[in-house]
């Protein structure tokens, strides 16, 4: 493999978190159709991407564990096997109970099986431009929502819901199985080669000190506030601006403009991440994510709405990759899948909270008002946090 492999890592890696990831997320735009069509409560069904992200933390840890151990590619071949069965079965689901067990559970744990092994294994492949090789990775969740989710649409508009869930499950398995057979590990270093290291990796921190080390819990914690903050505005979007009397296509369209604008927001951050350092860049994006958050309750114009959704897409999308890069600078890359899965766990409990809470904020009171008011408060509560991140270790060289 010669060193240019590396980006068809990332080309692969990104094709698999804007499938599995857009997937998943797609439920927002069957929200509406389910509702009507089966009569089961928005709460409900948006708990079922509750449960989504609470088994994707689960998942993720455990996925992260088995990456460490075996490698990526067992893990994202089963994810995408596990993927299109999950999305055809729900399709056929009947009643409320099942979608949620099928869509929740088996949707959830696919998912985790793709972001933070394919992001481990990226920064495996990277020791310069790792900010940014991880942040093209990510950027495939922000493509989701300008492929995934028109597509979603137009076959709910098409023929129904089910079909178009079943099309899209059997779609997973038409791009995933393919980019599962491209993932790689990473050459090993030459054993006369100097390469470098963190100091942490040098130590030999173990998984139970770097999970019970502060730079651990900032770190969590931040991603945690950080996800609670920006799941509830992004799922009930769609929903918000219909009810503010945008038609159901510009709505989505409001959704598929945030995911365009997180993609270029990635490769912002990224830079500006390897250039001016990552806790300074994040700090200054979950700042802004915050007051974004405020604004759409001023909005009611589509033209606002798509004002708002480019800098609110560009700053939850360039964030985002943030956290892997920390990470990996804290704790080094041989216990880096099991440390970033259980990081990522702590932001799936996160991004549990924001569909839930909008489902019943809205059965309550037909507003979505004082959802955007507590995830600006919780937004604010990350910006601190991450203000406590301890410094970084500093870079070395391991012994030739």
């Amino acid at each position: 493999m010669s060193l240019p492999y590396r980006w068809v890592i990332v080309a692969a890696g990104a094709l698999m978190t804007c499938v599995a990831l857009g997937a998943m997320f797609s439920l927002a735009i069957f929200l509406e159709p389910m509702a009507l069509d089966t009569q089961w409560s928005r709460a409900g069904i948006s708990s079922a991407m509750t449960l989504n992200f609470l088994v994707m933390g689960l998942g993720g840890f455990a996925w992260g564990a088995i990456y460490d151990r075996f490698g990526a590619r067992i893990v994202v071949m089963t994810g995408a096997v596990l993927l299109g069965l999950a999305l055809v079965l729900a399709s056929c689901t009947g009643s409320l109970l099942v979608f949620q067990l099928t869509y929740g559970v088996l949707v959830g744990l696919a998912a985790s099986a793709f972001f933070a092994p394919m992001i481990a294994l990226t920064s495996a492949w990277f020791d310069t431009n790792r900010s940014l090789a991880v942040s093209l990775v990510s950027a495939g969740m922000g493509v989701a929502p300008m492929t995934i989710s028109p597509f979603a649409r137009w076959l709910i508009s098409a023929y129904d819901w089910r079909t178009a869930m079943f099309d899209i499950g059997i779609t997973a398995w038409v791009l995933l199985l393919p980019a599962a057979l491209l993932v790689r590990q990473p050459p090993q270093p030459a054993a006369d080669g100097a390469a470098p290291t963190v100091a942490a990796e040098a130590a030999g921190m173990t998984v139970p000190q770097a999970l019970r080390s502060p730079q651990f819990i900032v770190l969590g914690l931040t991603f945690f506030a950080c996800c609670a903050a920006h799941s509830g505005p992004i799922f009930h979007m769609v929903s918000y601006a219909m009810l503010c009397g945008i038609a159901p296509m510009a709505a989505v369209s409001i959704y598929s403009i945030e995911g365009l604008a997180g993609l270029g927001g990635r490769l912002l951050y990224g830079v500006l991440a390897d250039r001016l350092g990552v806790k300074p860049v994040l700090i200054t994006g979950l700042a802004i994510q915050a007051v974004v958050i405020t604004a759409y309750l001023a909005v009611s114009e589509l033209g606002q709405f798509y004002t708002l959704a480019v800098i609110f897409g560009a700053t939850y999308g360039g964030v985002m990759p943030l956290y892997a890069v920390l990470a990996r600078e804290y704790f080094g890359q041989r216990i880096l899948g099991t440390v970033f899965g259980a990081v990522t766990m702590l932001s799936s409990l996160g991004m549990a909270f924001g569909p839930l809470a909008g489902g019943m904020v809205f059965d309550a009171y037909a507003s979505y008002s004082w959802l955007f008011i507590g995830s600006a408060l919780v937004g604010l509560g990350a910006m601190a946090i991450a203000i406590a991140f301890p410094p970084l270790p500093r870079r070395e060289l391991q012994p030739a």
